[in-house]
């Protein structure tokens, strides 16, 4: 019996951690030419152009109305919220690196909502894992001040939270009630509500000025294509076929994979106690995702 090939399915996880970390370093590129809520509405009007353009090619059914009220909601949380708050927090002058290890705390907030949602079953090897995950993120932020690599505004940390929150809760919702939506609509309906809630921001609180620089239009593409278009659909595709604290270890990948490229592109560095964080938070991944058997803990229901 020959082997199996590798299909999307196996290979989505992997690939959505490459994309999504390098969302970070397009935020920090596109940041100093146009304020953040501006920028994301740039972003949004583009991207909903892009998969208008696939929905009408690919000729995607579109959701009922309830579906795209669920969606909607989706939307405002793993996109608005989520952004939103990273970008601010980025232009707050958060490390994108230090940013990226923040929200990468999502694991365990999804899985707690996961466990007593959804009523997702976690053995406690992943409960340990989960935590190994917050001590190696908390290592990491450790190393940074105690060695003064990056000063942190309590305004950044409020919005990073604010992104971390948006997008857990986002991630249960979408798992409780995305079933049964085509991922193109789905995730356009999704964009719209992003849309109008940029829009709101960037009329409320900025002045929405924008300098064309090739750093910003670089960014902008990379942005729409790289990330709204082919990682969230990725995301989506995973929250659909995975239980949400399996999809959501994930996450843990990306803090070490985007320190990476911001040391690369950016000069950011950690020390060697934040490396030991980042060990640890792999560490952690692995015994969420590892096969096998164990002590398996359930909500308390009434």
């Amino acid at each position: 019996m020959s082997p199996r090939r590798p299909g999307l399915a196996d290979v989505a996880p992997w690939l959505f951690v490459l994309l999504w970390s390098t969302g970070f370093v397009g935020a920090k590129f596109g940041l100093p030419y146009a304020e953040p809520f501006t920028l994301l509405l740039i972003r949004m009007l583009l991207t909903l152009a892009v998969f208008l353009c696939l929905i009408l090619w690919f000729k995607s059914p579109w959701p009922t109305l309830p579906q795209a009220g669920h969606q909607l909601v989706v939307g405002a949380l793993v996109h608005g919220a989520y952004l939103g708050g990273v970008f601010a927090a980025i232009k707050l002058a958060l490390p994108a690196g230090v940013t990226s290890l923040l929200v990468g705390l999502q694991p365990v907030l999804t899985a707690v909502f996961g466990w007593l949602w959804l009523g997702d079953r976690l053995r406690l090897r992943q409960w340990i894992g989960l935590g190994l995950g917050v001590v190696g993120v908390a290592l990491v932020l450790l190393s940074g001040r105690q060695l003064a690599l990056f000063q942190i505004q309590p305004a950044a940390l409020a919005f990073a939270g604010l992104a971390l929150v948006g997008i857990s809760l986002g991630t249960v919702y979408q798992k409780r009630f995305g079933a049964g939506v085509s991922l193109l609509t789905g995730t356009f309906c999704q964009y719209v509500a992003t849309a109008i809630l940029m829009a709101v921001l960037a009329f409320a609180f900025e002045r929405r000025q924008v300098v064309w620089h090739p750093h910003l239009v670089g960014a902008l593409l990379w942005l729409v294509f790289g990330l709204s278009l082919s990682a969230i659909l990725l995301l989506m595709l995973m929250i659909r076929h995975g239980q949400t604290a399996r999809v959501a270890s994930y996450f843990y990948l990306v803090p070490p994979v985007t320190a990476l490229e911001t040391w690369l592109v950016f000069g950011e560095h950690l020390a060697p106690l934040g490396l030991v964080g980042m060990a640890a938070a792999a560490t952690g991944v692995y015994l969420v995702l590892r096969p096998g058997g164990g002590t398996v803990c359930r909500p308390r229901r009434p």
